[in-house]
């Protein structure tokens, strides 16, 4: 196998030369550089990543952690910050938490142990224990999804979107809304999203009904069950439903449309994601594109910034899309 030893003695220079060319660092003429060029370019030869690492103290290598793997927002946000970072000679390496805290933590040290030079978390939490792991990190480090104090944070406008799509449904003549959301511990998905649209009812001097308020987590048959339970809370029913997520959303319509009340002149129904389904369901559902692609070009952009001149800036907030279609 080639080697970097090899290379030098075909070009007649010393390892040293050779290792400022395959690093881009100190001075070589650019004689000698082509020279050497030439001969990897005819000999293939590969440096090794793990020896470029110890010599440069940089693995070219971005953790990023997931709370699931399977969904488009993750899957979306790791194509704008694998895109982003790609431009600068970084690849990724990805770990999942499966929406476990615990893992989070995990996670953050073993990805710290492979020596990565820098990591994007897409938080689920903002609790004292993870922010206490981030401290200890040393490494360049950007959360999304949630904003966690002191530091830098990368965020969808999660209270203005969803007062803006409950204040949708009010000018639409819906005065009795209804909500179904997911545990407040996610605080940018569960509470900022929440008080958003409490705001817009309050702004309306809308009547709020805790019947009407639902909790549910990240799946369709959770929005199902939160739907029934509005539904069975008493003998009023509301006129629209605001959804934290799309999968929530399409769950309660087909809760909907198993009790035959049609959407939306029974009930109109909004979701948040703009995930591929919500252009396919019937109805085709009125959603939030929260631009995740964005966000997680966003984040590698920030992160870069991190690495390469120390800038700290706390929080950076993503602008999203109202996308209306057939629901309402």
């Amino acid at each position: 196998m080639i080697t970097m030893k090899e290379i030098a003695r075909r070009a007649n220079v010393s390892s040293a030369t050779v290792s400022r060319v395959l690093n881009n660092s100190g001075y070589v003429s650019d004689d000698v550089r082509k020279r050497i060029m030439k001969i990897i370019e005819e000999t293939g030869y590969i440096p090794s990543e793990h020896a470029k690492a110890l010599r440069t103290k940089q693995s070219n290598v971005i953790g990023v952690i997931l709370p699931k793997l399977s969904t488009e927002t993750s899957s979306r946000l790791v194509n704008g910050i694998s895109e982003e970072l790609a431009k600068h000679g970084y690849q990724i390496l990805l770990a999942n938490t499966n929406l476990d805290p615990e893992k989070e933590i995990e996670n953050l040290k073993l990805l710290k142990s492979k020596q990565v030079d820098g990591i994007i978390l897409l938080a689920t939490n903002r609790g004292q224990e993870l922010v206490s792991e981030i401290q200890k990190l040393s490494i360049p480090f950007v959360a999304t999804g949630q904003v966690i104090e002191g530091v830098p944070s990368v965020i969808n406008n999660n209270f203005q979107a969803a007062k803006d799509i409950t204040s949708h449904l009010i000018e639409k003549g819906h005065q009795k809304i209804a909500f179904i959301g997911v545990d407040e511990a996610d605080w940018e998905v569960g509470h900022r999203r929440k008080e958003g649209y409490l705001a817009a009812l309050k702004e309306n001097q809308l009547r709020i009904v805790d019947e009407w308020i639902q909790k549910g987590i990240f799946s369709i048959e959770s929005g199902y069950t939160s739907m029934k339970k509005i539904l069975e809370s008493g003998n009023e029913r509301p006129t629209a439903v605001v959804c934290v997520t799309d999968r929530l959303a399409i769950g309660a319509m087909e809760y909907l449309g198993e009790i035959g009340l049609s959407i939306p002149n029974d009930i109109a129904l909004t979701g948040m994601g703009a995930s591929d389904l919500s252009k396919y369901v019937v109805p085709r559902l009125t959603t939030i594109d929260l631009l995740s692609e964005t966000t997680g070009a966003e984040a590698a952009k920030t992160l870069l910034e991190i690495i390469k001149e120390g800038n700290t800036s706390d929080k950076k907030v993503i602008d999203y899309r109202l996308i209306i279609r057939d629901s309402i």
